[in-house]
């Protein structure tokens, strides 16, 4: 249903891996993906949602606000997570080096759009 979509707003972002849109509870809506056999994007999903909420409770605890992005930057890889509503999100998984502050910028502009859609 929206595949086509991620793929655009994938290819828009250079170094992207992959482009999800996740559930709250971790599971995956839809995905595009320029190298499905090398990521485990359930696995991912599952495990940066897990965060995700973790922190959310954190900072409601805090009065400090929601969180509306979340990035994990590792030695291979950098993810981000970028709220669209309160059920999803969308997970992004950007190769090593990638330019972080324009996928940031596609992300918020993206989660804009799939707003009004879910």
């Amino acid at each position: 249903m929206f595949v086509d979509r991620l793929q655009q707003i994938s290819s828009r972002i250079e170094g992207a891996l992959a482009l999800s849109i996740v559930a709250r509870d971790g599971m995956l809506v839809e995905s595009a993906s320029s190298s499905p056999d090398d990521l485990d994007l359930e696995v991912i999903a599952a495990e940066l949602m897990t965060q995700v909420r973790a922190i959310s409770q954190n900072h409601q605890e805090l009065s400090v606000g929601v969180v509306r992005h979340l990035s994990v930057v590792t030695d291979k890889m950098v993810m981000m997570v970028t709220t669209i509503s309160r059920e999803y999100s969308l997970l992004l998984v950007l190769e090593e080096g990638a330019n972080t502050g324009k996928a940031r910028f596609e992300l918020r502009r993206s989660a804009l759009v799939f707003e009004g859609e879910l």
